[in-house]
């Protein structure tokens, strides 16, 4: 798969899936769900303009630290001694990849829906904690470095998954009392299947195909434990 992926003769997206699918992951378990990453960090202009690279994400950083301002919080947690010295030292307390992260992306689709609700002890969780806009889900990511979900691979085939096509009643936030419905999207996408192809052909572009293996390094690389991760800033709990 490697040798046909440098030579393109396959996507990023099927190399992406062949690699969730050859590290265990599977959509038979929500906690080894595949992971996919953000790419992009514009979200907020009216074009989507792929032959720029700023943008796009900095995929050689783990999501926590692609805002600079986070890695020095991250490194303090790194270097904080745990007292009874049983805790391994990590920079992040929470997973990029985890049940609940799957559950917060597919809220608006069956069985995750009713997965969700059974987390929260048969209720929605309050809305201000949904995932209701794709902006908004970036920019608290950038502001938050105990945030640290990635993508699913939904986020490149599923336009379903942005649409309230049920009719949910998932709240209304609390400052702006926004009723969440569908997913709010960024300015450039006219809608979710509009999302969803430019979204691809961002997975798709030059600069991706170019950068690619720096993400692929953390996640199933050699980045992922040791010296290397440390470096890197790229140890989990």
């Amino acid at each position: 798969a490697f040798q046909k992926w440098v030579n393109r003769e396959i996507s990023n997206f099927d190399y992406l899936i062949q690699l969730n699918t050859m590290a265990g992951r599977t959509y038979n378990d929500l906690a080894q769900y595949p992971v996919f990453p953000w790419i992009l960090r514009d979200y907020t202009s009216e074009e989507l303009d792929l032959n720029n690279p700023a943008v796009f994400r900095d995929l050689s950083k783990p999501i926590g630290v692609v805002n600079e301002k986070n890695a020095k919080a991250v490194k303090e947690k790194y270097n904080f001694e745990d007292p009874l010295g049983i805790i391994d030292k990590f920079h992040y307390g929470t997973h990029y990849s985890n049940a609940a992260g799957v559950m917060h992306y597919l809220i608006r689709v069956e069985p995750f829906t009713t997965l969700h609700i059974q987390l929260q002890s048969g209720r929605f969780d309050c809305a201000d904690r949904q995932f209701h806009s794709i902006p908004a889900t970036w920019q608290a990511l950038m502001d938050n470095p105990n945030d640290v979900k990635e993508l699913i691979p939904e986020f490149f085939y599923f336009p379903e998954f942005l649409e309230n096509q049920n009719g949910f009643n998932l709240g209304q936030l609390q400052i702006s009392k926004e009723v969440v419905n569908d997913v709010v999207l960024p300015k450039w996408a006219h809608s979710p299947e509009d999302f969803i192809y430019k979204h691809r052909k961002a997975l798709e572009s030059e600069y991706v195909s170019a950068h690619l293996h720096e993400w692929i390094d953390l996640i199933f690389g050699y980045k992922q434990r040791g010296p290397a991760a440390v470096e890197a800033l790229n140890v989990f709990y």
